[in-house]
């Protein structure tokens, strides 16, 4: 079991006179100017103060602690062949810890990961932080100079690194000027080719520690957890730091969003490296869970896993949604239970949907940002909505939703004078959260700090507008909003009409320099495999459902350039648009 006997540690309190032998410290909860000893008549402030048998820190590592305790032979983990038990998850989670403590890691440090969704990078999740340390887990479609940013910008101390992206990894260490220890993960489920490039093989560092390490929960659960990068599309990217306490939410909140009881089965298509997986390497322990884990996101893998292991979970963007509604009949397998997806992003179309649960599963629409954990916004559905129309169903899956259940305040709100907008479904402020599950900031940046949170909240930079029942839904980023004429039109109403042509795959929307109205809708198109489709036929399906003025003028087939989680890259498209 972990060692817990450590001193609490109050947030800006000042050190506790040292206890005398045999008695536990006890920190007061006076308010200032007050004696904590002396109620003034208020008899819940006398005696009834934190100590270490009524207040812990809070976070998600003792979710794992727990279901090794309870169901140490279920299975945690499969991968190809291979199963792990929690028994086994937890011991190797604390040897990782151990081997990192011999090798110099200390609290505060950082501990960089360039893994695929495989075992490793579970335990990353939980071996880095019992020492204190904090998780960088590295996007591993980026280019050397970025990897090697973040790198230097986070002092990563130590790098684990699988061998399929050496090449990458190799150019981004040879950029730096100081160098982290390497250490080298070699898949045996599924070899890779990639050279070695630290003297440190995974398995064999893990041996050098002790499975029974007697890690410590933090002192304040405020302290750092994890540092996750922005995606970085207009200069550097920004490290977005996670403390204990946001991560041990997120872990309850995800499991009642997405419904996680009984042993849920989580098939790994979102990348773990994306806002730490949504934090559901931590969820999963809350309910003892199994995770299977995917190497690449494939059809065929994803069908093949659903049918052998009886997969309850998915998450991912809607590429995901595409990749499924699109396989193969050879790709396709049957299974006679209902997959619940959780799909961040935009709401896909009805036809996306209807064909999803002709599939087998069944759609939860999240909304969130690196800032803020991942999802913190769900689409709560109401039973009484399945007695609407197409249309009307339509309108109600359009919307963002309302806050996760661990955050406090989600608004709609002036950015100018942050006061709320009238909830009307129609008047566009700037979407903002406040609560538990916001970031602590960014990584050495105060400036961008500072201005995320002026006002008091957290600024996404998203519009949108709020609904009379408290229902948000997203019109545009504040810079995709495109002005044409001095009229607002909405990049994402002008791409949900689109979409509902049944040769459309993916559409984005942008603003085109247009000499009279300053700028104009331009529509970037990419089509279904084998489907067709001219310019006239979709400024005419537009111009059906949209006003006049909204219509785009110029569309364009092509593929659309997406990140590395899916989302398209309008900045691109952007870029494009104005040379045209």
């Amino acid at each position: 079991m972990a060692a817990r006997k450590q001193p609490l540690k109050k947030p800006a309190a000042k050190p506790a006179p040292k206890p005398a032998a045999g008695k536990a410290p006890v920190r007061r909860a006076a308010r200032p100017g007050k004696s904590p000893g002396k109620s003034g008549g208020k008899p819940y402030e006398t005696g009834l103060d934190r100590n270490r048998a009524n207040y812990q820190p809070l976070t998600p590592l003792a979710f794992l602690e727990r279901a090794a305790s309870v169901f140490p032979g279920h299975t945690a983990i499969i991968h190809g062949k291979a199963r792990t038990s929690y028994r086994d998850f937890y011991a190797r989670s604390r040897r990782l810890a151990s081997a990192l403590a011999q090798a110099g890691v200390r609290k505060g440090d950082t501990v960089a990961v360039m893994l695929a969704n495989t075992p490793p990078m579970l335990e990353a999740h939980y071996g880095i932080p019992m020492l204190g340390a904090v998780i960088n887990a590295l996007n591993t479609r980026l280019d050397a100079a970025t990897i090697a940013f973040m790198l230097d910008h986070g002092g990563a101390k130590v790098l684990i690194t699988d061998r399929e992206f050496s090449e990458t990894v190799a150019a981004a260490l040879a950029q730096l000027k100081k160098k982290p220890l390497v250490i080298d993960y070699d898949d045996k489920e599924f070899p890779q080719n990639g050279r070695r490039l630290g003297d440190l093989d995974y398995e064999k560092f893990l041996k050098s520690g002790d499975p029974d390490f007697a890690w410590k929960m933090p002192a304040d659960e405020w302290d750092a957890l994890a540092l996750n990068y922005t995606s970085g599309t207009t200069g550097n990217p920004k490290g977005v730091v996670y403390h204990h306490r946001g991560a041990a939410l997120m872990g309850y909140g995800n499991a009642l969003a997405g419904t996680m009881v009984n042993h849920p089965v989580l098939l790994w298509t979102l990348p773990m490296f994306h806002c730490n997986g949504w934090c559901m390497p931590w969820s999963l322990s809350a309910v003892a869970g199994t995770h299977v884990c995917l190497r690449w996101v494939r059809a065929g893998a994803i069908f093949d896993a659903i049918a052998a292991h009886k997969v309850t979970h998915l998450c991912g963007a809607p590429i995901v949604m595409s990749t499924l509604v699109n396989a193969s009949f050879t790709e396709r397998r049957s299974f006679s239970h209902t997959v619940t997806f959780m799909a961040a992003a935009a709401p896909p179309p009805e036809s996306v949907l209807a064909a999803m649960a002709d599939a087998g599963f069944t759609v939860v629409h999240v909304y969130g940002l690196t800032e803020v954990y991942g999802p913190a916004v769900v689409n709560e559905w109401h039973a009484e909505w399945d007695r609407l129309d197409s249309a009307g169903r339509a309108a109600k899956k359009a919307r963002q939703g309302v806050r996760y259940a661990p955050l406090e305040e989600l608004a709609v709100l002036d950015p100018k004078t942050m006061k709320p907008v009238p909830a009307d479904g129609k008047t566009i402020g700037e979407v903002m959260f406040r609560g538990n599950i916001v970031m602590r900031g960014y990584l050495k940046n105060e400036k961008a700090t500072r201005d995320a949170f002026a006002g008091g909240w957290f600024h996404s930079g998203d519009l949108g507008v709020m609904y009379p029942d408290g229902y948000i839904q997203l019109k545009d980023r504040s810079k995709d909003i495109i002005i044409s004429g001095g009229e607002n039109i909405s990049s994402i109403e002008v791409e949900d009409a689109l979409a509902g042509h049944p040769a459309v795959l993916f559409v984005a929307v942008v603003a085109r320099p247009d000499p009279k109205w300053g700028e104009h809708p331009c529509a970037f198109v990419e089509l279904r495999p084998g489907a067709t489709a001219t310019q006239e036929e979709m400024v005419a399906f537009a111009r059906a459902r949209l006003a006049r003025f909204k219509v785009p003028r110029t569309v364009v087939f092509t593929e659309l350039p997406k990140t590395s989680t899916g989302k398209i890259q309008k900045f691109a498209l952007r870029e494009r648009a104005k040379l045209l």
